[in-house]
């Protein structure tokens, strides 16, 4: 089951802990990343930046990346945007689901986003391509 998300900058701004399940599937080794995600006000739309600690056989230890989101012409609509301003899918909640794609030569990105319910949000990406092979899993819990 989803929750449809009317205003997505709203439903998003604040604090929520991260967590991340990574697998490589083609070496077989999987991965953890724990920590937090605060999505903050920004040039009219909202910074989002993730803070944690990965636990993967070649790095263990501080893990982080930042994006931009920056609103559409819909309120349940949000584009992300790399922090250089390229821009990288769209995510749009208005039914609680949303799927995109992301050519990122040679590979290709697909994500799935899953509003659960108000503090909750899933997300999923599935890398395929001759560079990665790679399932990144990801719960989002609001904190209060």
């Amino acid at each position: 089951m989803t929750f449809a998300v009317a205003d997505l900058r709203s439903y998003l701004l604040g604090r929520w802990r991260l967590e991340r399940v990574l697998r490589n599937r083609g070496a077989a080794v999987e991965g953890t990343l724990m920590g937090f995600v605060l999505f903050t006000a920004d040039d009219g739309g909202l910074r989002q930046s993730e803070q944690g600690t990965m636990m993967w056989p070649t790095h263990s230890g501080p893990a982080s990346r930042e994006y931009l989101l920056r609103q559409t012409t819909e309120p349940c609509a949000l584009d992300v945007l790399f922090t250089d301003g390229r821009p990288f899918h769209r995510m749009d909640l208005s039914t609680g689901s949303w799927s995109s794609d992301h050519w990122c030569a040679p590979d290709d990105y697909r994500v799935r986003y899953d509003a659960r319910s108000r503090d909750r949000l899933d997300f999923e990406w599935d890398v395929r391509g001759p560079a990665k092979n790679l399932l990144l899993q990801t719960s989002l819990f609001r904190e209060p």
